[in-house]
């Protein structure tokens, strides 16, 4: 790394800083843990994370759909902000790096492959838009249940609208002001710190908490030590789900968003070693008071604009936080919460999805109805039950697709996804079934072969030949179905052959002896010939 290298690293490792603290304030906030939780998770696990991680830019933090689920999954264990709420965000961050650890072992990191997009996109949806009702009330100076359920917290905050604080109010909007027009001004400048002295200035300088505005209070001071959560194994196990559901999301977002910055800047990630960071850093977080860590898409952007390629900015500013938490805390106490829900809420408003809706909306009606179902899911049901959800409709439309794949009758000049069209040449047809053959399209698949030869005339057929270079599988129901095909094929006197035929699929046709004395061809174009001539 040259001087100039360096220098730009440490500036944006300052620049991470501004960022990381504000957010993470508000992030321990919505989990309903002490604004400690959130920098200490800066600090140990950050540094676990960017010793171990394959990508040179993708930075760990807590983020706004992981301190929604922690706050959610808890609620109804134990208080928010109490010892033993505590005690089971390190516990949950510590079963969920266990989780990451043996998905890098076993190599598992496909599962996420199952969050599609519109499934993303609808479940952090929920989730930001259940945040946004708890800012909302910070911002107007209202005081609602934040631990309660999305209709709860609505009806609480439209209730506590005439208590509304105009002092805090007028905080919010000049925040939000600053922040939005701020980041189209000068993108550079860490807005969300200058929002958070600034506020804090003008509380302390005009006396507005005896008005009413809410302020952080004391943060207590001190390098961060190592803990281990002391529970039964009752509490162990049922913290399970909830950390499934906080891995699952972050290893959706995070190996997408690693493997896009490689793929921008030309350096190969490894999956399963990132899993593997993951891991680390939230066991790391769980020990040291700290609480889950995921993916933060915000801010790796943020590096990457400042220039940085490397993880030498979270390493940076995990030294700047175990400073302020060693010597400048008291800095903290009269930060007003108005700001902090601003800071909160201009961060996690595109995550609401509006464009990604739209777009969705736009292109396929179906993924737009599976990403409002989980975002309705999401909100109403609670992240547990729609990262359940979620999955469900992940398996539905893979079924979906499978049970309906492309069926080509190969012909003279080409293919047809008509399977009822002409024969490939007088007298034989090929055909060709682009899809694994398992239970969900078996009866597809039988259907498809009786049609295509019912439709051409019995007496005109005498050959067919079934291309198999797409079927790349074949379970138990689709052998049946395949043998239930060849038996209606002899009885209607036509011939069966195969062509393209894969060395693994030749093996599972032998298992289930369906390979018999039928006629192998290595191309379409030989079995046509072939045949033509018999």
């Amino acid at each position: 790394m040259t001087p100039r290298n360096a220098a730009r690293e440490a500036l944006a490792g300052v620049t991470l800083l501004a960022i990381a603290v504000p957010l993470n304030i508000g992030y321990a906030q919505i989990a309903g843990l002490p604004p400690t939780a959130g920098l200490y998770a800066l600090i140990v696990p950050a540094v676990a994370y960017a010793l171990i991680v394959s990508s040179r830019q993708l930075v760990a933090s807590p983020d706004a759909a992981a301190a929604a689920l922690v706050a959610s999954s808890l609620g109804g264990l134990a208080v928010a902000g109490s010892a033993e709420y505590l005690t089971l965000a390190f516990a949950q961050a510590i079963i969920c790096g266990v989780i990451f650890v043996l998905c890098a072992v076993f190599k598992l990191g496909f599962l996420a492959n199952f969050l599609s997009k519109p499934i993303l996109v609808g479940f952090v949806g929920g989730l930001a838009l259940d945040i946004l009702v708890s800012q909302a009330a910070k911002m107007l100076g209202v005081k609602i249940n934040s631990g309660g359920e999305f209709v709860e917290k609505v009806g609480d905050l439209i209730a506590g609208l005439p208590t509304t604080n105009l002092w805090a109010v007028a905080i919010s909007l000049g925040s939000i002001a600053v922040l939005v027009v701020g980041r189209r001004v000068a993108r550079v400048v860490p807005w969300a710190l200058v929002v958070l002295i600034v506020s804090t200035l003008v509380v302390v300088a005009t006396g507005l908490e005896a008005r009413g505005v809410s302020v952080l209070g004391p943060v207590e001071a001190g390098p961060p030590s190592l803990t281990w959560p002391i529970i039964d194994w009752i509490t162990w196990l049922t913290l399970i789900p909830s950390a499934i559901a906080l891995a699952m999301v972050t290893m959706a977002e995070g190996l997408l968003v690693s493997r896009s910055y490689g793929e921008k800047r030309g350096y190969r990630t490894r999956p399963n070693r990132d899993l593997l960071a993951f891991g680390v850093g939230n066991i790391a977080a769980g020990a040291t008071g700290g609480f889950t860590i995921g993916s933060s898409t915000s801010r790796t952007a943020a590096m990457d604009q400042a220039g940085s390629r490397t993880q030498l900015p979270s390493l940076i500013a995990a030294v700047g936080t175990l400073l302020l938490v060693l010597f400048g805390t008291a800095l903290l106490a009269d930060i007003p919460s108005p700001a902090i829900g601003a800071i909160v809420a201009v961060a996690v408003a595109p995550l609401l999805g509006v464009t990604d809706f739209v777009r969705l909306w736009r292109l396929t009606k179906f993924e737009f109805v599976i990403g409002a179902v989980c975002f309705l899911g999401a909100l109403l049901l609670g992240p547990i039950a729609g990262i359940v959800l979620a999955f469900v409709l992940a398996l539905v439309n893979l079924a979906r697709r499978a049970a309906n794949p492309p069926i080509d009758v190969i012909d003279a000049s080409g293919t047809t996804d008509d399977p009822t069209g002409a024969p490939t040449t007088p007298g034989v047809i090929v055909l060709r079934f682009a899809a694994p053959l398992f239970f969900a399209n078996a009866a597809v698949f039988e259907e498809a072969v009786r049609k295509a030869v019912s439709s051409a005339g019995a007496d005109r057929i005498r050959h067919v030949v079934l291309d198999l270079e797409a079927i790349t599988d074949i379970d138990v129901t689709g052998a049946e179905s395949l043998e239930s095909a060849e038996n209606w094929l002899a009885g209607q006197d036509v011939t069966v052959n195969y062509s393209r035929l894969r060395p693994d699929l030749r093996a599972k046709l032998a298992t289930f002896d369906l390979l018999k004395e039928y006629t192998v061809f290595d191309t379409n174009h030989q079995a046509v010939s072939t045949l033509r001539k018999g």
